[in-house]
């Protein structure tokens, strides 16, 4: 892929430079964070959602070594991990660079025949723990070049295990969260029960479209290009979010719900059953069916009963009426299917905080046609979909009407406009 070497390449470089000598060999890498437009909490259960990237994420600067180390330094910091490609390697709880040594011990492990490490440099103009993923868009910026550096494209074993690029993303799902993946097995993970959707997301997105997804496994919906004359605005709200660290336990919990449903109805129904959104496929009435299971079975029937309701109407009503729309160009027609999914999230998810419910409702009054928070939740961000001659006026109204609000969020507080750059991959040119 071509980028445009911007502020954040040029940062990177320098540190490269001054940290490991010359720039001989070395290879630039652009990792772009992503807009969840839809599909709230529901990848881990095979569910689909709808996907942008955004125009802010890491550029990396790597080159293989000859020997087995591994030194990862933040352009902007100068904070560093310097380890070692090992199966046993520790891991760092609630630290940035719990996310490289997650790459690193999983990759030793299930290719034993890597034995490459890398000198690294990542810029990342992502804000942290708000929602644009980037905690996945880390793992992904240490596993391209590490793959990179050990040719592992070109091992049987990789091959036959991840034959594609969807097939990759949900690797680095299970990688992430610790799962088994084909013939690897379990490994602890960062501690976060999430799915593939965000290195789906980072990997598979393309400049100028909106995707759909689905999981369990990951494949292509629909491809469609952002509407002409709109443009996605992006309000990080400042509240602090890191899905591996405080509230890990709660997005934990909102997992574990998923998995309950799907065991209730692989007890009682059909053992064979492989994710819930293929449950609530298989059969008219299926949803009613587990249902009842919740209410004779469940550990908590309400929570389960309104949580499937949830994910029944963000995947099979929601998501497609919202794709329908853009791919017919019909741009209104998205708020308020939209509208209905925030409003699942703040009352079923539970998972919404006064700021980000605050940004929607702003975002609404000051004109735009759609506005959702997403991520992991808890805190984040939000977008709204506006026209785009108008988007730079409403980007600065709306923080200010925000900041009015929750003054005490203006440290952290971002607010831009963005484009939708191509997934993550090598840099050319």
């Amino acid at each position: 892929m071509t980028r445009t070497r911007d502020g954040g390449l040029q940062r990177a470089e320098r540190r490269f430079a001054a940290t490991f000598g010359d720039m001989a060999r070395a290879d630039r890498w652009w990792v772009p964070g992503r807009i969840e437009i839809l599909g709230k909490h529901v990848d881990y259960g095979g569910g689909r959602s709808l996907l942008a990237t955004v125009d802010r994420g890491f550029h990396v600067v790597s080159r293989p070594r000859t020997d087995a180390a591994v030194h990862v330094v933040d352009a902007r910091t100068g904070s560093r991990l310097d380890a070692v490609l090992s199966p046993s390697l520790p891991a760092a709880p609630a630290q940035w660079t719990d996310y490289p040594r997650t790459v690193l011990r999983r990759v030793a492990r299930d290719f034993p025949d890597a034995h490459r490490g890398l000198d690294m440099v990542i810029s990342s103009s992502l804000p942290s723990a708000a929602g644009l993923s980037s905690s996945s868009a880390l793992v992904i910026a240490t596993f391209l070049p590490l793959a990179a550096a050990n040719h592992l494209e070109e091992h049987p074993g990789y091959r036959a295990a991840i034959p594609d690029a969807d097939a990759l993303a949900e690797y680095l799902g299970a990688l992430e969260n610790g799962r088994a993946f084909g013939p690897f097995p379990t490994d602890f993970g960062v501690g976060t029960q999430g799915g593939s959707q965000d290195h789906t997301a980072i990997l598979r997105c393309a400049e100028g479209e909106i995707v759909q997804y689905r999981y369990l496994p990951t494949r292509a919906e629909r491809r469609i290009p952002v509407p002409a004359g709109w443009s996605f605005v992006v309000a990080s709200s400042g509240v602090h979010a890191p899905k591996a660290g405080a509230v890990q336990a709660r997005y934990n919990a909102l997992a574990a719900e998923v998995e309950e449903l799907l065991a209730l109805w692989c007890t009682h129904v059909d053992p064979h059953a492989t994710s819930l959104l293929t449950v609530l496929e298989s059969a008219p009435a299926a949803a009613t069916r587990l249902h009842e299971l919740a209410a004779r079975f469940g550990s908590a029937p309400a929570i389960l009963q309104q949580r499937l309701d949830q994910f029944r109407a963000e995947c099979l009503e929601i998501i497609p009426a919202v794709t329908t729309a853009l791919a017919a160009g019909i741009v209104p027609d998205v708020g308020a299917p939209v509208a209905r999914s925030q409003q699942l999230a703040e009352t079923v998810l539970r998972n919404q905080v006064p700021e980000t419910v605050s940004l929607v409702e702003s975002a609404g009054r000051l004109g735009a046609t759609a506005a959702s928070a997403f991520g992991a939740g808890f805190g984040g961000s939000v977008w709204a979909l506006v026209h785009t001659n108008g988007a730079a006026e409403f980007a600065t109204t709306w923080r200010r009407e925000y900041l009015a609000s929750f003054p005490a969020r203006e440290p952290r507080a971002e607010f831009f406009v963005t484009t939708q750059t191509p997934g993550a991959g090598r840099m050319v040119g």
